[in-house]
């Protein structure tokens, strides 16, 4: 069974909580609402009626979407989200003082007696300090993407689109714009704010991400390695590659193929590599999730969203032009 996930497309909590399910790999019922008319079901499972509601399989409820990234990020964070320090007190101070200023500087008319240019010099303020933390790295939190990054930029991006061309002109948040525009440059991005008709009883049941799907437990999956790679992940029980020359913790996922697919994944990109190996690989024995995610011709390809155990490699044969 896959958890349920109730979401509307352009709230930046749930933005943030559906990117975090793609970070870790996760698949998940999809359904998007109607704010005038939220499902029966959404309300019955949490009474506050905001997204995002994450319902997992067991019945467990999570309503508030920081704990959304985390659960999803406790089920695999690849590229160590989770591990960097001060992100919660950034998020706290997104969630509050900075989205108080930027709901009345946005949506003024809604608030009546509140001073639109008093809220966008309030909200600018905390744009400048964060933009200030990125003109010493390329991350909120130092040189590696980490929690607050993921957390804020839905919220940025709004601020963005009340005010695109100050947020362009402003030369005080150039950093903020190339750290943003991370985001929105990413493929993820597309992914993430795909479409879908309003969920309804009786309906049909997407899958988010709509361009992926589980990965069968009962057919061997084959991963290219570099054989210098494979010897040295002896020492540490974990096989840790992306692909040639990535490691997992830049791409966030390894990358893995069907049988039918090696060949051809060979000869784009190992060809000329050298000493390469092709690891069959038993997922049964995976501990990380395993999602099959479209590439730009649509078709599916298997990645595991974590290390590899070599202990779940079943056979490792050299393998060239005419393996």
């Amino acid at each position: 069974m896959l958890p349920i996930l109730y979401s509307f497309r352009r709230c930046p909590f749930a933005m943030r909580a559906r990117w975090a399910l793609l970070e870790a790999g996760l698949v998940v019922h999809w359904r998007e609402i109607e704010l005038k008319r939220k499902p029966v079901e959404m309300l019955e499972c949490s009474a506050k009626g905001t997204v995002p509601v994450l319902v997992l399989p067991d019945g467990t409820v999570i309503d508030e979407s920081e704990a959304v990234m985390r659960w999803a990020l406790t089920q695999a964070d690849p590229r160590g989200l989770l591990l960097s320090d001060g992100a919660s007190a950034l998020i706290s101070e997104n969630d509050g003082v900075f989205k108080h200023h930027l709901d009345r500087f946005k949506y003024t008319d809604r608030y009546p007696g509140e001073s639109r240019d008093e809220h966008r010099d309030a909200g600018l303020r905390i744009l400048f300090g964060w933009s200030q933390r990125l003109e010493q790295h390329p991350w909120l939190l130092g040189p590696a993407i980490s929690l607050a990054d993921a957390a804020l930029w839905p919220f940025v991006r709004q601020w963005r689109l009340a005010d695109p061309d100050g947020f362009e002109a402003n030369g005080q948040l150039a950093p903020l714009r190339v750290w943003l525009n991370r985001f929105l440059e990413d493929p993820s991005f597309e992914r993430l704010m795909q479409r879908a008709d309003p969920w309804c009883t009786g309906g049909l049941q997407p899958l988010f991400p709509a361009d992926a799907t589980a990965v069968p437990l009962d057919e061997p999956l084959f991963h290219l390695a570099l054989k210098d790679d494979w010897e040295q992940a002896q020492d540490t029980s974990n096989y840790q590659w992306s692909t040639r020359g990535m490691r997992l913790d830049q791409v966030g996922f390894i990358h893995c193929s069907w049988q039918e697919q090696v060949a051809k994944t060979f000869e784009r990109f190992y060809a000329d590599a050298g000493d390469v190996l092709l690891l069959e690989i038993d997922p049964k024995r995976l501990t990380a999730p395993l999602r099959a995610d479209a590439i730009p011709t649509g078709e599916l390809f298997p990645h595991l969203y974590g290390h590899l155990p070599i202990e779940a490699v079943r056979s490792i044969t050299p393998y060239g032009s005419d393996g």
